[in-house]
């Protein structure tokens, strides 16, 4: 702990702390060109055992509570709600799997910070407030993940389709 505050003072602080990561986390990748979210990173990279999404809701049932999550892809001008598929054209779906990418980006971002909180948070609340970041933030990775693998199976199928007209 290099600052020192009360246990209430660095709750209060690590509360505006939060709300500050996950607004500018947000609003800079927003700002990000949406094609650097066109393709995986190593980060992003849907891995084989993720089944394209399957396994996420055949181990944690995620289309039962993935609508409970608030959706904020638009809660800056011009951005990208992911709430529901407007269109089933292949542009739009393109546009969400980059959205899926941009929006787990922000997630992860906003969990790495959590060891910034020990900064001002003595150890027993500093493990608090990142097993608050990894509480908040993965059930929305979670979401994400699954969302772009079922889209790009629906991508790769009517791909396979087109190939053998």
């Amino acid at each position: 702990m290099l600052i020192h505050l009360s246990d209430g003072w660095s709750v209060v602080v690590s509360v505006v702390a939060w709300l500050l990561i996950g607004l500018v986390s947000g609003y800079v990748l927003h700002r990000a060109d949406v094609s650097r979210f066109e393709h995986d990173g190593r980060l992003t990279r849907l891995r084989r055992w993720e089944d394209g999404g399957r396994w996420y809701q055949r181990r944690l049932r995620v289309r039962a509570w993935k609508d409970l999550l608030p959706e904020k892809g638009d809660l800056f001008r011009g951005g990208f709600s992911k709430r529901h598929l407007r269109n089933r054209s292949e542009a739009h779906l393109r546009r969400f799997v980059a959205e899926t990418r941009r929006a787990e980006l922000v997630h992860w971002t906003n969990m790495a910070a959590g060891p910034f909180f020990l900064i001002w948070c003595r150890p027993a609340i500093g493990a608090w407030m990142i097993g608050f970041g990894v509480v908040a933030h993965l059930p929305f990775v979670l979401v994400q993940r699954y969302n772009r693998g079922r889209l790009l199976g629906i991508i790769e199928r009517r791909e396979r389709r087109r190939a053998i007209r």
